[in-house]
């Protein structure tokens, strides 16, 4: 249900200096951090490929999969009337433990890295809880407002990681830096005021996706500095998965009732949800791989760039496809959110080439 990214340096995990992805609500938001020996090996699938026709092709992907999870989820959850968005996030988690698992020990898509330590393992727990709280909000806001109103509340990401970055490690960036955040609050200001389909509640648990995956990557930032400690993002994506589905499981069994047995009912009188469920927890899963595959084929800002384009892309197919109003004002508002995440970037590397 589709999260801030940062980077130091190409290719490398998360750090608080680094600039901030708008590639928001991916399902999972775990930045694709290949290493080097990975960026050199080539698939052998792709082998057979020109290295141009290859890129494209996976970019295609990441935009159908990053768009195609945010219209099934608002399917789902919204016309098809399967109102249970955690159990959802839940299938998510599994899907992505089980696709994750084939990938790395059988595919090996990815050399397979294991938790060493009790101490790794509760840092990589506790970025799962607050993952967990993102992902789940970010979905449940889709059963209340338009997939472009939940794409432009995503758009103020970077606000919300200044915010946490200062609060948390003290943090101070420059006065262009700040001063670039202006648009992106104010366009989302305009927005707000102009969205006919407003709902508080869905508006503010968007704001609980959008500034947990923003805490998130601050505190991944903070937990998985030792060396001896980062993990891949498709390894973190194997261990967090499973963890997660056994917290929201307790979950989604106390607030959504008896979830499985009215699943299990429905499929029973309308076969199609089973081919929604399975293809949705699929595509999740394509969010992450792709995550990966662009920023190993290109780069991280490429996928910045990327991030910022399917925001404005995914607006667009929804209001095509759900036939959501939306007014002139609002159009207006989400541009200068996204043309402030633009500045707001730019600042970023700026401010990091004047410290240097």
């Amino acid at each position: 249900m589709v999260e801030a990214q940062t980077w130091t340096r190409r290719m490398s995990n998360p750090r608080l200096d680094s600039t901030v992805t708008t590639a928001d609500d991916q399902v999972l938001d775990i930045p694709a951090t290949p290493t080097a020996e990975l960026k050199n090996s080539t698939y052998a699938v792709g082998s057979r490929l020109s290295p141009n026709l290859l890129t494209v092709l996976i970019i295609a992907s990441w935009f159908m999969s990053n768009i195609g999870v945010l219209l099934l989820n608002k399917y789902l959850l919204s016309f098809y009337g399967y109102r249970y968005p955690i159990f959802l996030t839940m299938l998510h988690m599994l899907s992505c433990a089980s696709y994750s698992y084939v990938s790395i020990n059988f595919i090996q898509i990815v050399p397979r890295q294991n938790i060493l330590s009790r101490k790794q393992f509760l840092k990589i727990l506790a970025l799962c809880l607050i993952f967990c709280f993102s992902v789940v909000c970010g979905n449940t806001s889709l059963r209340y407002i338009p997939v472009s109103f939940n794409q432009a509340i995503g758009a103020t990401t970077p606000f919300f990681t200044a915010i946490f970055a200062f609060l948390i490690t003290c943090k101070k960036e420059s006065a262009e830096v700040y001063f670039a955040l202006l648009p992106v609050v104010f366009g989302i200001v305009l927005a707000t005021n102009s969205e006919p389909l407003f709902n508080l509640f869905g508006f503010l648990v968007c704001i609980g996706s959008t500034s947990g995956r923003a805490l998130k990557s601050v505190v991944q930032g903070i937990l998985l500095t030792n060396e001896t400690e980062k993990l891949h993002s498709m390894n973190l994506l194997l261990y967090m998965a499973p963890m997660a589905a056994l917290i929201l499981l307790p979950f989604s069994l106390y607030i959504e009732g008896n979830v499985a047995r009215v699943t299990a009912e429905k499929a029973r009188s309308d076969s199609f949800i089973i081919f929604l469920l399975i293809g949705n927890a699929t595509v999740a899963y394509l969010v992450n791989l792709t995550n990966f595959l662009v920023t190993k084929h290109t780069s991280a800002l490429t996928l910045q760039v990327l991030g910022n384009a399917k925001a404005a892309l995914a607006a667009f197919v929804s209001i095509l496809v759900f036939r959501n109003p939306v007014t002139v004002m609002g159009i207006i508002g989400f541009a200068v959110t996204v043309m402030g995440v633009v500045l707001y970037s730019e600042a970023k590397k700026r401010s990091k080439v004047t410290a240097h």
